[in-house]
């Protein structure tokens, strides 16, 4: 196969998400906001059919031997869980301080939005400097050491454990099971149903998520080196910004042409939708709570694995052991950070918690 296909799949595929995605208002922090302050979960399902797309392709790939989990990422044997419970909860409260994460600061910026723009270049400083820079050294000798060992030296994965612990082969069944899972909200959803731009936008994402799997792992050549990876934004948009200031050809794969093609994608969106509109900080308060939300996100990004979209989406498709973790973890730094841009503090929210938790107290 050529070497620029993977590349060109993701330069189509992230255009066709940023145009979908900016159409429909997609956006992860968003989801989760309206679900807790609103009680409207549609945005949420939606990414829910997203990962339902991606997880069906992606399951009946592996199950075609097409595609091996151990080429990824996501299912080693060895899992930092704690490194990725403490990613994951700075990268929730880095998306509560920006108003998005990393892959919304994209799409934002596709709209004319600079202040996405500053949070992109604080936040692949900060990713590429725990990657491969002046923090690469605590990352590799104090964090990566903490890895634990999967049940059995199984890979990483929940079907990959099952079966090696109980020799049955088990993936058809939880293929089914959780794509079944995943789609039942969305089916038996009435006003989801007549929102076709959400419908539509979760659709692509998992698209996206299954062609850089086939771009990545099936569509190339014997002699290729490089890893199988799919739609992430922390690795990819930190490669990309470096390449550009540094030069080199780190740039020309699946993952940084997808960042190219999420920008190109919700520029058109913006244009055709006459919302183009150029938007800076209002004040420096409001620039300091971006640069901190982009500091913690690039940080937490590395050390959580990938962001809503690689490891809510991502990794999730492979059923990883790190999935859950991650999702809980970012859901729960996003509450927190509400909470504290709201009413100043956690404290309470922490308070109301314990109080609905424990309603009788100690006995």
């Amino acid at each position: 196969m050529t070497p620029y296909l993977a590349p060109a799949m993701g330069l189509v595929a992230g255009a066709a998400i940023g145009f979908c995605v900016r159409r429909a208002r997609l956006c992860t922090f968003g989801a989760i906001e309206d679900a807790l302050e609103g009680g409207d979960y549609r945005r949420i399902k939606a990414f829910g059919l997203a990962l339902a797309v991606a997880l069906l392709g992606t399951q009946a790939l592996i199950l075609a031997g097409a595609l091996s989990p151990t080429q990824t990422m996501f299912v080693p044997t060895r899992m930092a869980l704690l490194s990725i419970a403490a990613g994951s909860f700075m990268f929730g409260l880095g998306m509560a301080y920006v108003g998005t994460c990393a892959f919304g600061s994209i799409v934002r910026l596709g709209g004319g939005d600079l202040r996405a723009f500053v949070v992109i270049l604080t936040f692949a400083a900060a990713a590429y400097a725990v990657l491969r820079g002046v923090l690469a050294a605590v990352r590799i000798d104090v964090i990566e050491p903490l890895a634990v060992a999967m049940p059995g030296g199984h890979p990483g994965g929940f079907v990959e454990i099952a079966e090696g612990l109980s020799g049955l082969d088990l993936r058809w069944i939880a293929t089914v099971l959780a794509g079944g899972l995943l789609l039942w909200p969305v089916v038996t959803d009435k006003r989801l149903l007549k929102a076709r731009r959400l419908l539509t936008a979760g659709v692509v994402l998992g698209l996206g998520v299954l062609a850089g799997w086939l771009a990545t792992g099936v569509f190339v050549d014997a002699f290729a080196t490089a890893r199988v990876q799919s739609l992430t934004f922390v690795a990819p948009v930190a490669r990309g910004v470096f390449s550009v200031v540094l030069g080199g050809s780190d740039w020309f794969d699946f993952g940084v042409m997808s960042v190219v093609g999420v920008l190109l994608g919700a520029f058109v969106s913006a244009r055709v939708s006459d919302e183009f509109r150029w938007e800076a900080f209002d004040d420096p308060r409001e620039m300091g709570r971006h640069l901190a939300g982009a500091l913690l996100m690039g940080v937490g990004g590395v050390l959580a694995g990938g962001c809503t979209i690689g490891q809510g989406l991502s990794a999730g498709s492979m059923l990883a052991v790190s999935w859950p973790l991650a999702v809980l973890g970012m859901a729960l730094g996003a509450r927190v950070g509400i909470a504290i841009l709201v009413e100043g503090s956690a404290r309470y929210w922490l308070r109301e918690l314990i109080a609905r938790s424990w309603p009788h107290g100690p006995r």
